[in-house]
């Protein structure tokens, strides 16, 4: 299991991945921040960067916050 650092952007004009650091990443995403949507988003995005199945992602902290904790199995 590796765990990620996640600043998130929401309501951004497209979806992207960017690197800050070795285990710290920038994700904008065009979802908004109500109702879960933006961290649904998150959880697809980062799949997709990574090249995993959604489900092997999980939101360990900051659920509710732009700074999370990302875990990969």
């Amino acid at each position: 299991m590796q765990k990620i650092s996640v600043t998130i952007v929401p309501r951004s004009g497209k979806n992207s991945v960017e690197k800050t650091g070795e285990h710290s990443y920038r994700v904008h995403v065009t979802a908004i921040a109500a109702e879960n949507q933006a961290n649904q988003k998150l959880i697809k995005v980062l799949a997709k960067y990574f090249s995993v199945a959604p489900s092997l992602l999980t939101i360990v902290s900051g659920a509710r916050s732009r700074k999370k904790i990302i875990e990969t199995l």
